[in-house]
């Protein structure tokens, strides 16, 4: 597997699992487990986070009752961190009850409908490798590992602020299960990007600088090799100024949910640093992409073809079913342009539960999924009930996937008609 394509797995599937003796990529960090086995993960130029983005008031990809799964993440690692003299992972692992009595203990309520946002928080941590959930037990995830090592004071002032809870047996939980490759699900960009703790909010992959990390898991030590400074050769030319800029630029590009104008990051106006930053995208498996002043990145279209997908089927399915009843139809109808990807037209859920085979659950747990990985956004529809449209990740088409998705809806929504045949005719 090329450098390339690791990152681009990484980011698709979360942390690379990582045979014994086996280094980490180039530009990943190592974190290494009990048995000699590794995970690996992105490290970001300049031990940056996109918490970065905060300062330049950028919004991230919305994390699903972003609020919500940052207490679940707090009450965790109060639970998980009991040494707060050491590094916070690996930590401790925790009863899922004790985690969630924590957290009712931070938000002073307990009724079903908080302790129901916090398991699917769980969920949602867990996918997304903030945390391993598995049998009744929570652990630390690898991500963890990769707060810089700078912001632990602030944690450890958080922690010993932070509410003990009581422990309460309100039944069981229907909870995911770890797997075995230890690797969580960061499925596009929208995950628990953002669940930071204590004000370290941004993908916590990105620690260059993490330093390293003690503690044990069972008998065994664990730790993080991290990795020289990430694209040093391509940075060092420029001054202070000129290189922080450029770092910004990267982080808003691969992190914001709208594509980046150009008005407010000047490496993205200058040709000399914009050449860097495609630099620095490509060693990621990643590829700028232009929408008239604003910037983007996305999947380079060689690497995503290794990479494939990790979107099962009832996802694809339920996505191809938005994107028919959202973009097909209307431009069709004439109401959309023919290049455009974004819909101000939702798909409604009576709609999308009346044409498709899927039962109800399987219905809702797709379009859950695919509200965390940012392929649809949940919108209402005036007087009607809420609708689905595309995400913020279809801005990060490149041109050729925006013609073969263009396809693909047009053998979908009219596998018969004349055009479907030309489709097909032409990639024989």
């Amino acid at each position: 597997m090329t450098p390339e394509s690791a990152h681009a797995r990484a980011r698709a599937a979360g942390p690379l699992p990582l045979a014994e003796g086996e280094a980490a990529p180039r530009g990943m960090t190592r974190l290494i487990l009990g048995d000699g086995t590794g995970l690996a993960l992105p490290a970001w130029p300049d031990g940056a986070t996109p918490s970065l983005l905060e300062e330049y008031q950028v919004a991230p990809v919305a994390v699903e009752r972003s609020g919500e799964t940052r207490r679940v993440l707090a009450a965790a690692l109060r639970c998980c961190w009991t040494d707060v003299t050491a590094d916070p992972w690996p930590g401790v692992p925790a009863p899922v009850e004790e985690v969630l009595s924590a957290y009712r203990a931070l938000i002073g309520r307990g009724d079903d409908l908080m302790r129901n946002w916090a398991i699917g928080a769980l969920r949602r941590l867990h996918d997304s490798a903030w945390l391993e959930v598995d049998a009744g037990t929570v652990r630390l995830g690898p991500r963890c590992a990769c707060w810089p090592a700078e912001s632990h004071a602030q944690l450890r002032e958080l922690m010993r602020r932070l509410p003990s809870g009581e422990n309460h047996s309100p039944g069981p939980a229907v909870l995911p299960v770890l797997p075995v490759t230890g690797s969580g699900t960061d499925r596009g960009n929208g995950s628990a990007k953002d669940a930071g703790v204590g004000g370290e909010t941004g993908d916590a992959t990105g620690s260059g600088d993490a330093g390293g990390v003690g503690g044990s898991r069972g008998e065994a030590s664990t730790g993080v090799a991290v990795p020289g400074g990430v694209d040093e050769d391509l940075l060092d030319p420029f001054d202070e100024r000129r290189r922080a800029e450029i770092v910004a630029a990267f982080m808003a590009v691969e992190h914001a949910a709208e594509p980046a104008h150009e008005a407010r990051f000047p490496a993205l106006r200058d040709p000399v640093p914009r050449r860097t930053i495609a630099e620095m995208l490509l060693r990621r498996g990643r590829t700028l992409i232009q929408d008239r002043e604003a910037w983007t990145s996305g999947y380079a279209d060689e690497v995503a073809s290794e990479t494939g997908t990790t979107v099962g089927e009832a996802e694809r399915a339920v996505l191809v079913l938005v994107l028919i009843h959202s973009v097909a139809i209307p431009r069709a109808e004439g109401l959309l342009p023919a290049d455009s990807w974004l819909s101000p037209f939702p798909a409604q859920v009576d709609e999308l539960r009346r044409h498709t085979r899927l039962p109800v659950g399987e219905l809702d747990a797709a379009l859950r999924t695919l509200r965390q990985a940012g392929l649809l956004t949940q919108v209402k529809a005036g007087e009607e009930a809420g609708g689905y449209v595309p995400g913020p990740q279809f801005h990060r088409l490149t041109p050729q996937a925006r013609r073969r998705l263009q396809e693909e809806l047009i053998l979908a929504a009219g596998p018969h008609t004349p055009l479907a045949s030309a489709v097909r005719a032409n990639r024989r």
